[in-house]
């Protein structure tokens, strides 16, 4: 009796050892391969991962709520078919869910806490780094289609311990990328608070090989910057810039702003040169 359920054991073990050997582990479950890789091996269908998020990040339904006054962001309209929540607003992790049809990403869908719903035929990475989330995410944003390169940008930037925004500046200079993923990615630069993404902005605009819709878009970013940051950017951009349609909008954002300096730039505008002869 002992020998017989010995056997069966000791069976499953050689098949499984003999799978091993022949290289018969799932798609992407070698250790050292990237998400990239991974996700080209998975099947059609469904393929999905979590990553760590910022401590400042929590979500619900179709919204994420970002920073510590629980400012609401979303990525656009999503689907919650992926995923349940039992909080209000889970602290983590950022869920991504990709659509795969013949080893290209066709559809890109993101979440914050909760958990999986029950699903077949879906290939499930796990957890992975928030560094190599990023990485891969910044990576469809520059190379994947329009659809989901916009969509890629928003869970990137909410990995915890992840630096983004110079890998943001150079898609919204990259004119290779289209122009509605390149705004996207400033308008995610504009809700970066600090002097190092304001300044960038600022040198953005100014320049002028960087399509028109792009530069514009970072006029809008620089107005979104908390505590008034973007204002001296935005009058500098007023002042001098030499396309009259983002001087335009700078002068528009600035309206919007009720900020003293703002008040001053206009009067100084309205009253016009001084008259010739005036004492």
């Amino acid at each position: 009796m002992i020998r017989n359920s010995i056997f069966p054991i000791a069976a499953r073990i050689a098949i499984a050892a003999s799978l091993l050997t022949a290289g018969s582990i799932p798609a992407g479950a070698q250790a050292g391969q990237s998400i990239a890789d991974r996700v080209h091996s998975a099947s059609d269908g469904t393929v999905r991962f979590t990553f760590r998020a910022r401590p400042d990040v929590c979500g619900s339904d179709n919204s994420v709520y970002v920073g510590n006054d629980g400012s609401r962001t979303t990525s656009g309209r999503r689907s919650t078919a992926d995923v349940e929540w039992d909080a209000d607003c889970g602290h983590g992790p950022v869920r991504v869910v990709l659509d795969v049809h013949d080893h290209s990403v066709t559809g890109l869908r993101s979440y914050v806490g909760g958990r999986w719903r029950a699903a077949s035929g879906v290939t499930d990475l796990g957890d992975v780094t928030p560094q190599a989330a990023a990485a891969y995410l910044v990576s469809l944003a520059k190379q994947g289609p329009v659809a989901v390169g916009k969509k890629a940008i928003f869970p990137a930037t909410l990995g915890d311990s992840v630096v983004i925004w110079p890998q943001l500046m150079q898609i919204a200079r990259d004119e290779s990328i289209p122009n509605e993923t390149r705004r996207d990615a400033v308008f995610w630069l504009g809700q970066m608070a600090g002097e190092t993404v304001t300044a960038n902005l600022a040198q953005l605009v100014a320049e002028d090989t960087v399509d028109r819709a792009v530069r514009e878009s970072a006029v809008f970013a620089l107005s979104q910057q908390p505590h008034g940051e973007g204002v001296p950017a935005l009058i500098h951009v007023a002042q001098t810039n030499r396309d009259p349609s983002v001087r335009k909008k700078a002068l528009f954002w600035l309206g919007q702003s009720n900020d003293p300096r703002a008040l001053a730039l206009f009067e100084n505008i309205l009253a016009g040169p001084p008259k010739s002869g005036a004492r």
